[in-house]
C-alpha cells in the first residue's frame, strides 16, 4: 500500500474541544496527513470574525507563512493591516504580534508553521 495520504479539507476534522471559538473551524491537517517535518492547519473563518486570537511565537521561534485558499481576511500586524485574497502568502516572523480577522467574506486558509533551524517537535 502506498504511504501517500490524500484527504479534502472537509474530511479533516475541526477541532471542537474546551478551547474551541464560535466561528472559527481549526482543522488539524498535519495529523490527518501524517507530516512529521512542519506543523500545518487549515482554518475557516466565518464571515465578521473577528475572534481569532493574536498572538507571536517569540518562546518558540517558529516562523508562520499563511496561504490563502478561498476568501478574504485581514492581517493585522505591527500597526498594520493588510488585506489578503486568495492565492496570497504571508510570512510572519515569531516576534510579530499577529492577528486574523474577516470583514464581508469568510476565509479559509492554511497555516504552516516551523522553527529555523530546529526540528519539528509534535
Amino acid at each position: 500500500m502506498s504511504e501517500i495520504r490524500v484527504k479534502s479539507i472537509e474530511e479533516c476534522e475541526a477541532y471542537t474541544g474546551p478551547h474551541a471559538i464560535a466561528g472559527i473551524r481549526f482543522r488539524h491537517v498535519r495529523e490527518a496527513l501524517g507530516v512529521s517535518a512542519w506543523g500545518m492547519n487549515v482554518l475557516e473563518l466565518d464571515a465578521g470574525c473577528e475572534d481569532y486570537p493574536e498572538h507571536d511565537h517569540v518562546e518558540d521561534g517558529q516562523e508562520e507563512v499563511y496561504v490563502i485558499l478561498k476568501g478574504s481576511a485581514v492581517l493585522q500586524a505591527n500597526g498594520e493591516e493588510r488585506v489578503l485574497n486568495a492565492g496570497d502568502l504571508a510570512r510572519v516572523p515569531p516576534e510579530v504580534k499577529r492577528k486574523l480577522v474577516t470583514r464581508d467574506q469568510a476565509v479559509t486558509f492554511l497555516a504552516l508553521g516551523g522553527t529555523p533551524g530546529k526540528a519539528y517537535g509534535s
